[in-house]
């Protein structure tokens, strides 16, 4: 594959107004200290789930990858419908089948195959596994020719779980910890996103009334309070072209692979209390940059909170601006291309990121310098 050390970076600055998006253990949204502040906080996990529906919601379901323990479930329920009920076979030998494959794909051997193929029901995995659905397809292959009396091959069910990633396996990477040889080192880092600025918690009490009380009863059916804040957010991620290439296995669909991450990374938003909030926002800016040395992250141009004056967003983005000019000019190492969009209002940053192209022109240039890097 392209030894290529280029490397996509995604920084966006988007204000949320009053929500809470990705709670802690207590249902209050995360935060962390940063600069001495206390800032909202929206975790990578979180995000890329967010990026992943998005990517469910427009790709086929071929191109899909399932993160799930119910992986047997999922097979037993397929192989059912592929074979229909003239098959013949019982329900305990499709357990035994399916059970047999779950542990292959896992890559057990010997006793321990054996152990997992002799359970009595359906075995859920001890943690969730991140599989693509093309090694899905081929796992209910070889289940169907089992169940015409081939002998499933374990070494090819294993084999199947280390190609043709989908691109959110590809991207985002898979650990088994029982098994390091299927593991997927990701193509793509994503931070927290935090706020740009210091946030205070707020707290919002809510009553529901009885539809059916009578005229004479008080108080409420029930009452509670939601805790939230508002923000200005900065996101970053980061996509290495390389390593994107080696696990996909095919150097032509990166460069659409990227456009994907960047959209889907971009118009993505993480579903906690929105219906409560309804924070359904878009980005005041992006700026993408092509690098060939290393990626950077430009969080320090808010390491001293932005105080408030007239809002957030127009200091963040003058910010983010300059810092992403003065890191490249103190280490030396200008970017190899930058793009950007961003609100009309912002138009300061002009100097330093060019001019503002519509979000698609973006995407579409960036798909046009990836694919002349990665083959040059």
């Amino acid at each position: 594959m392209n030894p290529s050390r280029a490397v996509v970076d995604v920084h966006v600055l988007q204000t949320l107004p009053p929500s809470c998006l990705n709670r802690d253990d207590t249902n209050s949204p995360k935060t962390a200290l940063y600069g001495g502040a206390r800032r909202a906080r929206v975790s990578s996990q979180s995000w890329k789930r967010a990026t992943r529906r998005y990517f469910n919601e427009r790709f086929e379901e071929a191109q899909q990858g399932l993160r799930t323990r119910k992986l047997a479930e999922l097979l037993a329920q397929r192989l059912r419908e592929r074979l229909g009920p003239e098959s013949g076979l019982d329900e305990e030998q499709i357990v035994s089948l399916v059970n047999t494959a779950t542990g292959a794909l896992l890559g057990l051997k010997g006793d321990k195959l054996k152990k997992h193929s002799e359970q009595k029901g359906l075995a859920d995995l001890e943690y969730a596994l991140f599989i693509s659905e093309s090694a899905i397809a081929e796992t209910l292959e070889q289940l169907a020719a089992a169940a015409r009396g081939a002998e499933l091959n374990p070494d090819a069910l294993k084999e199947a779980m280390g190609r043709g990633h989908s691109l959110d396996v590809a991207l985002f990477g898979r650990m088994i910890a029982d098994t390091p040889d299927l593991n997927i080192d990701a193509a793509c880092q994503v931070a927290h996103a935090i706020s740009t600025h210091r946030v205070a918690a707020e707290f919002d009490f809510y009553t529901a009334v009885d539809d059916l009380a009578e005229r004479d009863e008080t108080g409420a059916a029930m009452m509670g309070y939601v805790e939230f804040n508002s923000a200005t957010l900065y996101r970053f991620a980061t996509v290495s072209l390389g390593r994107l290439a080696d696990n996909l296995g095919d150097v032509s669909a990166v460069a659409p692979g990227v456009v994907a991450f960047v959209d889907g990374f971009v118009h993505s938003l993480p579903t906690g209390h929105q219906n409560t909030f309804a924070a359904i926002t878009l980005p005041d800016l992006v700026f993408v940059s092509l690098r060939n040395d290393q990626p950077v992250s430009l969080v320090g141009a808010f390491e001293s909170p932005v105080e408030s004056g007239a809002g957030y967003v127009s200091e963040s983005a003058r910010r983010l601006a300059e810092y992403a000019d003065q890191i490249d000019g103190l280490y030396g190492t200008k970017r190899v291309a930058g793009w950007a969009s961003y609100l009309s209002a912002l138009k300061d940053v002009n100097d330093h990121l060019g001019e503002s192209l519509p979000f698609p022109e973006l995407l579409g240039a960036i798909e046009q310098a990836v694919a002349g890097q990665i083959n040059p």
